[in-house]
Parts: structure tokens; sequence; C-alpha cells
């Protein structure tokens, strides 16, 4: 079986598609290296992709010539790739082309391979707005570009299943860290400023966030179980992450301790459209895909230090 994994230089799609490798699956990966984080944290990733046998191609979506590149014969598709978060830096239009357009690129691609048993896009918690908390079936109040059009190219993405051309399913990520987390989110900023002495920048108020923290592995757990259940999660919008709640303050404080230091910090300008409480309701995915992550924010934590640990300070 043949996979694609878009955005697979980047932080989940990286984990994804090394996964799918250990499974036995021939897994190519495409990433446009935008210079939206840093570009050596990709390089790295993509040198593990190439070192584990999976060939990398820099492919952008927002081209449709770029597809050209590709062969057909895709089995399944994992569409990570995505402008992320919700930096001041980026533009709507940043949003709309990397969210929107290059999902409806990719779907033309998609309906070229006859052979594809299902496209899995990855979505978001922020689409559920500033208190993600609810089912799948509840009314989206998405809160920032990221999250409208994010919102956008999961119904792109899932009409596909409706006009009957092929089988999607749409999964909702609450809250991702780990290894290979991107340098400007929350754990890896916090562990750097940790090891390396530096004020640490603390969104006003975000200390008392209450979130769904959720390890990397349990994460690709729940994205690579969808398949062999095509027909089950057919057109289905599933949410995936952890049921237990942290405070952003909580999380701090466990980092502290594991690395035996106080960290200094900085408290800054709050963000709009930063989801104040997010808490994953993983009901339809215990149900449909059998999920149960379990690993926990501390065990977790220690993980994400030893490989920051490795990679930048040893």
């Amino acid at each position: 079986m043949k996979v694609l994994v878009t955005g697979a230089a980047g932080f989940i799609g990286s984990h994804c598609a090394e996964r799918l490798k250990k499974l036995n699956f021939d897994v190519v990966g495409i990433d446009n290296f935008s210079p939206y984080y840093s570009p050596d944290l990709k390089d790295r990733n993509a040198k593990d992709l190439k070192e584990a046998g999976i060939p990398m191609e820099m492919v952008d979506l927002r081209e449709p010539k770029d597809f050209e590149k590709l062969p057909t014969d895709f089995n399944y598709i994992f569409h990570f790739a995505a402008q992320p978060g919700i930096a001041a830096t980026s533009s709507f239009e940043d949003y709309l082309m990397n969210n929107l357009v290059a999902t409806k690129n990719l779907i033309d691609f998609a309906l070229q391979c006859e052979g594809l048993k299902l496209f899995t896009n990855i979505s978001t918690s922020s689409i559920y707005g500033l208190r993600a908390t609810l089912t799948e079936d509840a009314a989206p109040e998405p809160a920032s570009f990221y999250g409208v059009t994010k919102l956008a190219a999961e119904q792109i993405v899932l009409s596909k299943t409706r006009e009957q051309k092929m089988k999607t399913c749409s999964l909702r990520l609450f809250s991702v860290y780990g290894p290979r987390e991107r340098p400007e989110k929350l754990y890896t900023k916090l562990i750097g400023c940790g090891f390396f002495h530096h004020e640490f920048p603390l969104f006003e108020g975000s200390e008392a966030h209450v979130r769904s923290f959720t390890f990397v592995d349990d994460i690709i757990d729940g994205v690579v179980s969808v398949i062999g259940k095509e027909a089950i999660v057919d057109g289905e919008v599933i949410n995936l992450g952890t049921e237990q709640e942290h405070t952003t303050g909580e999380g701090i404080a466990i980092v502290e301790e594991l690395l035996d230091t106080q960290i200094r910090k900085d408290i800054v300008p709050r963000r709009g459209g930063d989801q104040m409480f997010t808490k994953a309701n993983i009901d339809k995915a215990r149900r449909l895909l059998d999920y149960n992550p379990s690993t926990t924010l501390k065990e977790g934590l220690q993980k994400q230090i030893d490989w920051y640990k490795k990679e930048f300070v040893d």
C-alpha cells in the first residue's frame, strides 16, 4: 500500500510518516519547506525521514504544476500541510492560500488517484472556537483566521464524500506536543528557555488556560487507526486528543520540575483568538477507532526534554 503524507517535514506529519513506514507502508513525504519557522528544524526532520527510507519531495500545494512531480498510485493520503497557529506575522492571505487553496488543489490531485481508499484531512480543535469542549456535531465557532480556513478546508474535503467521488474523513487534533514540536510553540520554547536561561514570553492570562495537552505518539495512534476502517470513517469528523486537562501554568511547573530550574517569565500582551479552554471529547474516537491515549503530561514532557537536549544542547 502506498501512502502520501503532506507536511511531512513538519512536527506531526514527520511522526506520522515514520509510523506508517514502520507499519510497512510505502510512504512518500512532501513539504514546501516554508520559512514560517526554522528551515533548519524541517531539514533535520526531512533527514530523519530519508534515513528511515522515506523519500521527500519539495512540493508546494498552492502550485498545481508541482503535482506533476508525483505519481498517482497512492492508496491513502494524510493531509497535514497547513499554515498553522495564530501568529501576528501571518496574513489572512497566508491562511487562505495554504489552508484552503492548497487543500482544494490536493483534492483535485487525489481524484486522479484511481486506487485511493481514503483521504484523511488533519484538522484542529481551533474550529470549535475559544472553548473547545464539544462533540463533533456541535456548531463550529472559530475565532481566528486559522480556525476559519481550517473549517473551510475540512468542508471541501468532506464534500467529496457527499458527492460520492472518494472516501474522506477529518481528524480534529487537540493541543499536540512532543519531540519536533515547532519552535514557537509552548513547550519547545519553554524548554529552550529553561536550558539556556532565557526569559520565557508568557501571554497575559494564559497560565489559567486549560488544555488537552496530547502527546504526539497518542495522536499518531489515532491517525493511523483509520486505515482499514474506510467504510466506518467515511464522511466523519473525529476528535483526537486526551481527556486529561491541565492548565498552561501546570505544564510550565512540570517542565521546571523536570529541568530542576525556575524559568523567568516575561508577561506579554494576550493574543486574539487564543483558546481559553480545550477538552477533547473522544467518545466517537473510542467507538469508531478504539482510541485510547495513555501518555501522561509528565511522561510526554520528559520525552520532549530528552529530544531537545539531544538535538540542541548536547
